[in-house]
């Protein structure tokens, strides 16, 4: 006996709000590929037609040919920068998180210390580092602490602000059935300082390239295990302005990628009961 097949659609690939999720999922990536490929048409043409020597804006395909000329150097120099910031970040995370913890436990140690912790925040980078690079006589060590120094404060303060912003009545409701510290602090205070943390880390990860790139002008390292900021100021001491938008071009791709990651962990983390990742039905 022969089974009878049709090529009916499903009631899934029918339901308008499943093929309303597909188009905005398939607009998610195609739009802003559209974009960034417009714009660099744009910009290819522009130059093209008013006859811009490369040494003041280079055209988008020479920016590739020098990419692909001095792909060696330039992700050399890459991979020190991503070390740098990774580094930077990890101190930055554990630093903040260990410190928030300790004001949100107590008041008067946030009260002495967290004037330090503004300080570090208000004061510039680009002026710290200098006294830095005097008195660490390591250079990467001096750029290791400029760059955490700039990721250090959103860590801090978002924990801290999170650790206190648990549910007073839950606090209650703890303290009434007597929970241990350890299952406040894994059940009430972790839970409700998540949202602040992942929002703080989205943020640290972008400042801590920066203040890699910051640090790193400042010292003004020339070499060949330095950062791309290096190959940045090389360039352009040089005249190597192809050199120096591909340069550029790789600290851009680098500040999305540490985003795009940052959101993906969000997501991961808050995503199944955080109303700010918890997709809804339209």
């Amino acid at each position: 006996m022969s089974t009878l097949t049709t090529d009916t659609p499903t009631a899934a690939q029918l339901d308008p709000r499943i093929l309303r999720e597909r188009r905005e999922r398939r607009l998610q990536y195609i739009l802003p590929i559209a974009a960034i490929t417009f714009a660099l048409g744009m910009w290819e043409f522009l130059v093209w037609y008013n006859e811009v020597p490369h040494y003041l804006i280079p055209a988008p395909s020479l920016i590739a040919k020098t990419l692909v000329t001095d792909w060696s150097s330039l992700m050399q120099s890459a991979m020190f920068t991503v070390k740098l910031t990774l580094m930077a970040l990890a101190l930055a995370i554990v630093g903040g998180v260990a410190l928030g913890m300790l004001f949100a436990l107590s008041r008067p140690i946030e009260m002495s210390l967290f004037p330090f912790a503004v300080i570090l925040q208000v004061t510039p980078v680009v002026a710290i580092a200098p006294l830095i690079l005097i008195y660490v006589s390591n250079t990467f060590v001096a750029l290791l602490i400029c760059a955490w120094i700039v990721a250090f404060f959103p860590i801090l303060s978002n924990t801290a602000i999170g650790l206190r912003s648990a549910d007073h009545n839950l606090r209650d409701m703890f303290r009434l059935y007597q929970a241990t510290p350890w299952q406040r602090l894994r059940y009430l205070l972790i839970p409700s300082a998540l949202p602040y943390f992942m929002a703080a880390l989205k943020i640290a990860g972008g400042l801590a390239l920066i203040g890699a790139v910051v640090a790193e002008f400042v010292a003004g390292t020339a070499g060949q295990n330095t950062g791309l900021a290096s190959r940045i100021l090389e360039s352009s001491f040089r005249n190597e302005i192809p050199r120096m938008f591909a340069a550029l071009f790789l600290v851009s791709v680098l500040g999305v990628g540490i985003f795009l990651i940052t959101a993906w962990l969000s997501r991961a983390v808050l995503g199944h009961w955080h109303e700010s990742e918890i997709k809804r039905e339209k």
